[in-house]
């Protein structure tokens, strides 16, 4: 049997210069939750990947790959600055679904507008997080802050690239803001089919 490992984001024992070892443990755990989301976020667009079916296949089916390395670049710097800060990033499938606070994609076999229609649900969760741990670094941490911006220029463009095709041509998004993954998909199908 494996000994147990403390994964909970304890306080380091040292951290950069200039910040105190209890700032660098709060970044720590804000970065651990950013990094449990950009994890969860490249399995998702992968799954999607293998998942999406009908006329628009190939373009969305293209169009992911390259946000899957973007996102696993930025999974790759986000624990980097974990452990810079004298933490220890825990990129384990068991750590991440123990410690999110959100549910697994719920979409298997779907046709492709569905999927982007649930796509920018998840994109929405993923970015307002990120903003909020911007927001969150204001004075303690400028460096991880500017990390957390630099994500968010590749997520929100990302999310720009989804959202193109659940756009009507009045500009309208077919999804709400408050819309689960499910409903999303179905009113973006809906949108696709011409119906009100």
């Amino acid at each position: 049997m494996a000994a147990h490992v403390s994964t909970n984001g304890s306080q380091p024992s040292y951290t950069v210069p200039g910040m105190s070892t209890a700032d660098g443990g709060s970044v720590i755990q804000l970065l651990r939750m950013r990094l449990h989301a950009l994890n969860d976020l490249a399995l998702t667009l992968k799954h999607v990947h293998w998942n999406v079916i009908g006329p628009h296949f190939i373009a969305v089916h293209e169009m992911l790959d390259p946000q899957v390395e973007a996102v696993r670049e930025m999974i790759d710097n986000t624990a980097e600055r974990i452990s810079t800060l004298g933490g220890s990033p825990w990129g384990t499938p068991g750590v991440l679904v123990a410690e999110r606070t959100w549910g697994d994609y719920t979409l298997g076999r779907a046709e492709a507008i569905e999927h982007l229609g649930a796509l920018d649900v998840v994109y929405t969760g993923v970015i307002e997080d990120h903003r909020k741990a911007v927001q969150a670094t204001d004075s303690s941490d400028p460096v991880t802050q500017d990390l957390l911006i630099e994500h968010l220029r590749k997520l929100e463009l990302f999310q720009w690239f989804v959202r193109a095709h659940i756009e009507s041509s009045g500009g309208k998004l077919s999804t709400a803001p408050n819309d689960s993954e499910s409903a999303a998909a179905e009113k973006a199908a809906t949108q696709a089919r011409g119906k009100p």
